[in-house]
C-alpha cells in the first residue's frame, strides 16, 4: 500500500492526533500573566478554544508534512492562523457586520460576554498571532517572511478587503465573477497562507509553493461553495449557526447568484467537485507526503458543518 492509498480509519486517527496537538497548542498560548484582564483573557480563550474543525492550522502542518518539513516546527504558525480566523469570526458576528448570535453551536462571543470585549478579543488575538511568528518561528528571515504573508493575507487587499465587499452583498453586482473575487479574499486568502506558512517553514521550494498556492485556491472556493450550499440546506445542529440569514440579508452567494432550485443546487455542486478535481491534481505533484491534503480536499464534497 502506497502512502496515497489510505485508509478511512487511518485518517480518523490521523486527524484525532492533529486536533489534538493543536488544542494543546492553542491552550498554551493562550495562557496569559498577570497583565492580561481575566475577563479579556476568558474571552479569548472562548473564541479559539471551543468547537472548530481546525482547518486552517491543520492545512499549515499538511504543508510542512508535504515538502519534507516538519509539521511539529510549524505549530506555532498553525496557532497564529487559527488566532487570526477566530478574531475574523468575532468581528464578522458583531452587530455592526454579520450580526450573529450562535457560532460553532454555542453564542456568540459579544453574547457570551459583551461587544466590547469581543472587539477587543478580536484585536489581542491578532497581536498574538504576530507574535507567534515572530517569537517562535526559525530563522528569523523564515519568521519576517510567514509575518508579512499572514499581514497580507489578513489585511485590506484579501481578509478584510474581502469582508468589506461581502458587506455590500447583491448591491455591488450579482455576477459570478464578484462573487469569485470577494471569497477567494474572504475565504481563499487564509487557506493559501496557511499552506504557505507550512510550506516555507518546511523549506519548500518554488515549485512545491506554488503547488501548494494552487491547492489553497481551489479548496479555498470548495470550501465556500459547500459553505453556501449549507446555509440553504443544511442542519442547524450540525452547522452550529443560523442558517438562511445570507440570503435574507441580501449577501451575495453561490445559491444567489446560480440559483437555489435543483438546476442551481447541481451547478454549484459541479463547480465544488471541478475545484477539489483541481486542487488534488496541484497536490499530487508533491508526492506521496501530499495524502492527508488530497484526503482533506475530496471530504470537503461530504461535509455537513
Amino acid at each position: 500500500m502506497t502512502q496515497l492509498d489510505i485508509t478511512a480509519e487511518s485518517h480518523t486517527g490521523r486527524l484525532s492526533d492533529d486536533l489534538h496537538a493543536i488544542h494543546v497548542a492553542l491552550d498554551q498560548s493562550l495562557r496569559f500573566g498577570a497583565g492580561a484582564p481575566p475577563r479579556l483573557a476568558e474571552a479569548m480563550r472562548y473564541a479559539v478554544l471551543g468547537p472548530g474543525k481546525r482547518l486552517r492550522p491543520r492545512l499549515v502542518l499538511m504543508a510542512a508534512e508535504a515538502v519534507g518539513g516538519d509539521p511539529g516546527v510549524a505549530m506555532p504558525a498553525a496557532c497564529a492562523v487559527e488566532m487570526i480566523h477566530a478574531y475574523s469570526l468575532v468581528h464578522d458576528d458583531l452587530p455592526a457586520m454579520d450580526d450573529d448570535d450562535l457560532r460553532r453551536g454555542r453564542p456568540t462571543c459579544h453574547r457570551a460576554f459583551d461587544e466590547a470585549t469581543a472587539v477587543l478579543v478580536g484585536d489581542a488575538l491578532q497581536a498574538r498571532a504576530f507574535e507567534l511568528l515572530a517569537t517562535q518561528i526559525k530563522p528569523p528571515a523564515i519568521a519576517a517572511r510567514c509575518c508579512a504573508e499572514l499581514a497580507r493575507a489578513a489585511g485590506a487587499e484579501q481578509l478584510v478587503g474581502g469582508q468589506a465587499d461581502d458587506l455590500q452583498g447583491a448591491a455591488g453586482g450579482a455576477t459570478i465573477e464578484r462573487l469569485r473575487a470577494i471569497h477567494a479574499r474572504k475565504t481563499g486568502a487564509m487557506f493559501v497562507v496557511s499552506l504557505r506558512l507550512g510550506a516555507l517553514i518546511g523549506g519548500a521550494d518554488d515549485d512545491q509553493l506554488a503547488a501548494v498556492t494552487e491547492y489553497g485556491q481551489q479548496v479555498g472556493l470548495a470550501f465556500q461553495i459547500t459553505d453556501d450550499l449549507l446555509d440553504v440546506s443544511g442542519a442547524v445542529e450540525k452547522v452550529g449557526k443560523r442558517l438562511g440569514k445570507d440570503a435574507d440579508g441580501g449577501k451575495l452567494t453561490y445559491p444567489v447568484v446560480l440559483g437555489a432550485g435543483p438546476e442551481g443546487i447541481a451547478e454549484c455542486r459541479r463547480r465544488a467537485e471541478g475545484a477539489i478535481s483541481a486542487g488534488c491534481e496541484a497536490a499530487q505533484s508533491l508526492g506521496p507526503a501530499a495524502a492527508p491534503m488530497l484526503e482533506l480536499a475530496k471530504s470537503m464534497l461530504a461535509r455537513d458543518h
